[in-house]
Formats: C-alpha cells, structure tokens, sequence
C-alpha cells in the first residue's frame, strides 16, 4: 500500500514538473527578494512617453491579436490594434546581440515623437535567438510598460538557402532578411511601415519620416547617394554580361542603405517584390553577381525607383573603426537620424573605453542600467 501510494507521489510530481514551465521569464527587479532572471535585470525601466495635444486617438480593442507580444496597452489598459488607422507603424529586428541597441534606438523615437502613443513597433525576432522570441517579447514589456507593439518569429529557413556567403559573415545572418518579408510578417492591414536598423537613434520626431509622399509608381522611399559608386556593389561577372548589366534599363540607379526606409507595404503585395528580391538571391547562389549581403537584391529590384528622403534621414556610415584612426564624422547639414552602419557599434566601444566622438550621442538613449545610472548622475551634476 505504501509502496503504490510512493509511486502516485512520484507521478504527481512529474505530472507538475510537465505542466509548470522551467524557466521563469519576466520576472521584474524588485525589492522583495524573488529571483530576477539576468537578461532582465540589465535595463531599466524607460520614462513613460505620452502624447503632446492634437493627437489623434487611437482605437482600442479589448482582444490580444496573437503573435508573441500582441498588441500595446494604452492608458486604459485596452489592447491598440495593429489595425489601427491612427498609428505610425515601425518594423525592426529583435535578437540577444542586438538587443541593447534596439532598446536604445526605441527609447529615442519615443522621447522625440509628438504622439508616442501613436506609434506601433513590429519587432521581428529569430526563431532559433539564443534568448527565445517570448523571453524577448517579456523584456520589451519591462522596459516599455505602455509600449505598443508586437512580436513575430521569423522562421529562419525560410531564407536560409538563399543566402550566399558574404564579405562580412554579420552580413549572412537570416534576421538581415526580415525586411524582404514585412509584407508577409505583418497583419495584412498595415499597408507602410518604416523599416529602421537596431543600431540606429532618432533625434526628430518620426512622423516627418512617415508622412514622406510616395508616387503612383515608387513602393519605398530612402535618402540616395548618387556620389557613390554604383557600379562598386557589383562584380564584374554582373557588368560582363550583357542581359544582366542592361536589368537598370532607363533608370538611373543610386545606392541608398536599407537600413532607413518607408515602404509602401500594399504596393509591395500586390507586385510580389518579395518573389523578385529572392529571384536574385537564387541568381547569386549560382553566379556570384555581388559580394554584400542583403543590400544588392534591393539595389537591383529598386535602385533608381526609390522616393528621395532628405539625407538627414539617414546618417549613416557611423560604424568606422575607432582603432584604426577611422572615427567619422557627421555629414554637412542638419541631422534627424544618426546610424551606425558598419562594423564599429557604440555600446563596444563605448563599453571598451575607446568611443568614437560621436558615440557619446548614443549614449544618453541606453538604458543599461550601469550606464543610465551613470549618465543621470552626471547630468545632474552639470
């Protein structure tokens, strides 16, 4: 008797161990003594941005519409729909090596928004992150309590045999071609988005980005650089031949970086740009036509049918090596958006002792917590 009465224990025992989760996500850093998962305990918490007058409001709905992170709380704990007409939609890419910069490039369009409420962040994190997509979603939340947005697992073979090898191995990494498939991730009644980089801060309000008119014929709009060398982003297997070398047509290409575009999502759909984004992609594998990763199919698809954004939009190039003497320096003009494109990131550097000057621009957006900490002490010492 005793003997069947030790093995139900047992059995009861594996029964909860089956049904309770083993780690324990989101638990928040307070006072009473619980344990606090790492990963969390690394940011503080950001002030709480609200809208400026003449905001329009948004519509609520009082249902989670799915995914992994589901829909921002307003001031009345209702869900705001990604449906919402009123909102300002942001798409980004969410991962653990990132992940520091997508929180400081959050908080700066928060703080310089006139109607953060208003803004919905679409967050796109790897299925296979080595922090998974739900602990991601959880630490958002903590950090952003009234934070509209949502999370999507991007299933990474999706685009994994279509990605060459690259010039820089960062370049293959599958969340580099999120952007390829917005149209696809996203609720089918968000019909723009913003596209932004993780290492990136915004220092004007995004509604100026997001109103940028796009034409009957352009899909995306982003700052060009027609100085640049085209012809650069190409090998010459791609000049030599001569169908492909003639794919431009009457268009006058100019690079432009993807890291900073607004996109014309029903457009996109409609014409199935992502079918003829992956058809390069399946050309690469067989003919090595360029030598960077996720930029030239989009310089193919698009360049010189893109709708110019004031270069402000996109100062980018920020990433040069500070070791090697080549810190950069802002371009002429004034300045909206600050990008670190690049191998150089301002958290390494800023954490290595050896920032770049303009770093230091970064920084008061960070919200680790040593950091923060140490950046509101020296503003009030000032």
């Amino acid at each position: 008797m005793m003997h069947c009465r030790r093995n139900v224990i047992v059995l009861l025992i594996l029964l909860l161990l089956l049904i309770i989760p083993l780690s324990c996500y989101a638990i928040r850093s307070i006072p009473n003594g619980r344990i606090v998962d790492s990963l969390f305990d690394r940011f503080t918490e950001a002030p709480d941005y609200r809208n400026g007058v003449g905001c329009p409001l948004s519509s609520t709905v009082n249902y989670n519409r799915g995914g992994v992170g589901g829909g921002g709380i307003n001031n009345n704990n209702n869900i705001v729909s990604s449906c919402d007409v009123s909102l300002v939609h942001i798409a980004m890419t969410l991962d653990s090596e990132y992940l520091r910069g997508s929180i400081a490039a959050v908080h700066s369009i928060l703080r310089h928004a006139s109607c953060p409420e208003n803004i919905f962040f679409h967050l796109i994190a790897a299925e296979f992150d080595s922090s998974s997509p739900r602990v991601l979603t959880q630490l958002v939340r903590s950090t952003f309590p009234s934070l509209n947005f949502k999370v999507y697992i991007f299933r990474e073979d999706t685009v994994i045999n279509l990605i060459s090898s690259s010039i820089r191995s960062a370049l293959e990494n599958p969340l580099n071609y999120a952007r390829n498939y917005l149209g696809d991730i996203l609720d089918p009644c968000v019909d723009r988005v913003i596209y932004l980089d993780s290492d990136l801060i915004v220092v004007d309000d995004v509604t100026k980005l997001w109103t940028t008119p796009l034409t009957e014929s352009k899909l995306i709009g982003a700052p060009e650089y027609c100085h640049a060398n085209f012809s650069a982003y190409f090998t010459s297997a791609f000049w030599s031949d001569p169908v492909l070398s003639r794919v431009f047509g009457s268009r006058k290409p100019c690079y432009f970086n993807t890291g900073v575009m607004v996109m014309d999502l029903a457009k996109w759909r409609r014409g199935n740009y992502r079918k003829r984004i992956e058809n390069w992609m399946e050309l690469q594998r067989k003919r090595r036509i360029y030598d960077l990763g996720s930029l030239p199919p989009f310089l193919l698809v698009f360049g010189g049918n893109v709708a110019a954004i004031d270069h402000r939009w996109n100062q980018h190039g920020l990433g040069g090596d500070n070791v090697r003497g080549s810190c950069r320096s802002l371009h002429p003009g004034p300045v909206s958006l600050l990008h670190w494109s690049g191998k150089g990131k301002p958290w390494v550097r800023l954490d290595s002792g050896k920032p770049c000057p303009l770093d230091h621009l970064w920084q008061p957006y960070d919200l680790v917590k040593h950091h923060h900490q140490h950046h509101h002490h020296h503003h009030q010492q000032q």
